[in-house]
């Protein structure tokens, strides 16, 4: 019998031979992975790429807003970061990323958030979640398939923030650590693996506050029938690094010791085929719901240098809706 996971690489992999367009999301643990024809989706899911989208805008909500955050408590943070300290000191990972759910009370509905929102990546599982991210997966275009890791964030509004952020030597352990498990990911699939692009910074506003976060791009060159094997690609390079870890298999098992929740597809990826070119994103910067409850599920990467209360506050500083 084939597990979804099996299925979900076939679908992809007999759609991209075919070079017809669909659509697909993953979720963290790859057991509910749906795939779509690039039409067929709009019934499921509304979504926005930076060069495609398929729904239309309609008119912003106006008036107040209200947005009310009530995150893990600290205790909880703690006592999940010692443990993962734990490892990392016993050498069993070397960048972890901890994640936590916080919940929130808002006048807005996931609709209206998907509407309102500003960001390269956004979409919307009617009446299960609502995602705007601004982190890349992969992109393939002409054979060449590129990698995006975001590591490393600060509050924009800091005096010399961006110089602050690039001599922080834990962000820069953080970043070339992940940058690493990129560019050996990516060499599983393709060769020529390069870092095109290191450490540029991204200013992203929202209705709580302005971020920079820190980015790199590797690339690297696959072979001319690469269309026919876009879900083994995909699949061989999941999960994504930037919200998993190093080494990727025992630094999973800590996460899933350390969290004690669902990701869900939190940390999963989206990404669309358009019949040549694949464009993807991690699934982050991300709020879901459950009957009337709201979630935002928000972390960061955990190395030994990490402070517990630092990683905190960026956790509870991740929680908010990219609005112009």
């Amino acid at each position: 019998m084939q597990t979804n996971k099996e299925q979900t690489i076939l679908k992809m992999n007999e759609l991209g031979k075919a070079k017809k367009p669909f659509v697909f999301l993953i979720d963290f643990d790859f057991q509910k992975a749906r795939v779509w024809e690039w039409e067929e989706s709009r019934q499921h899911l509304l979504w926005q790429t930076p060069k495609h989208s398929n729904f239309e805008p309609v008119q912003k909500t106006t008036g107040p807003i209200s947005w009310k955050v009530c995150p893990v408590s600290y205790a909880r943070y703690q006592k999940a970061f010692a443990l993962v300290q734990h490892h990392l000191h016993n050498g069993d990972s070397y960048l972890l990323n901890l994640t936590m759910p916080s919940r929130i009370e808002t006048s807005l509905s996931l609709a209206e958030i998907f509407q309102a929102s500003h960001s390269p990546y956004k979409l919307l599982l009617k009446n299960e979640f609502v995602c705007f991210s601004p982190e890349i997966f992969i992109r393939i275009e002409n054979q060449e398939i590129s990698s995006f890791p975001m590591k490393g964030t600060i509050d924009a509004r800091l005096e010399n923030a961006a110089f602050i952020l690039k001599n922080d030597k834990k962000e820069l352990a953080e970043h070339n650590t992940i940058v690493d498990l990129i560019r050996n990911d990516l060499s599983m699939v393709a060769d020529q693996v390069q870092v095109k692009k290191y450490r540029y910074l991204d200013h992203i506003k929202s209705n709580r506050s302005e971020l920079l976060q820190m980015s790199s791009q590797i690339t690297g060159k696959l072979t001319p029938d690469y269309h026919q094997n876009l879900g083994s690609i995909v699949a061989t390079l999941l999960p994504a690094g930037s919200i998993s870890g190093a080494p990727k298999k025992k630094t999973v098992a800590i996460i899933k010791e350390a969290e004690k929740y669902d990701r869900g597809y939190y940390t999963g990826i989206f990404g669309v085929f358009d019949g040549e070119n694949l464009d993807s994103c991690v699934l982050i910067r991300y709020l879901e719901q459950h009957n009337e409850q709201l979630t935002f599920k928000s972390g960061g990467g955990i190395t030994f240098q990490s402070n517990c209360q630092q990683e905190y506050e960026e956790l509870v500083n991740k929680v908010y809706v990219p609005l112009a």
